[in-house]
């Protein structure tokens, strides 16, 4: 897959795909339907339904993990969820504190300087 750049109105339309569309799609997926289902992050139906495909998935739980070590390195008792912080941990990216919350290992923080330099 290339390592395409999303804006943040993509991101809003993946995740707003994600919760499910009721009746008539926004117009943030209509301005960016085309090009999310040209990297094939989303793919239309017969019926005219938007999905988000494996890869729209993938895309989303990465932008949740960055979103999270941003989140923990500002705050180390900045809440996660329960499938970012084990995945996290176990590439070691994050480590459980005592007493509750996270910090973000070395090789998190080289991650994160590294995404922040590329994108995701």
């Amino acid at each position: 897959m290339k390592n395409e750049k999303l804006s943040t109105d993509e991101f809003n339309a993946l995740e707003e795909i994600a919760r499910g569309i009721k009746g008539k799609p926004s117009a943030c997926v209509g301005r960016n339907s085309k090009r999310l289902s040209g990297i094939k992050l989303i793919s239309f139906a017969r019926d005219g339904r938007i999905s988000l495909t494996d890869q729209g998935k993938e895309r989303l739980f990465l932008r949740r993990c960055v979103l999270a070590l941003k989140a923990l390195t500002a705050d180390a008792s900045a809440p996660l969820d329960a499938d970012v912080a084990l995945f996290l941990g176990k590439k070691s990216h994050i480590v459980a504190v005592e007493g509750g919350g996270f910090t973000v290992t070395e090789k998190g923080r080289e991650s994160l300087a590294d995404i922040e330099a590329h994108g995701i």
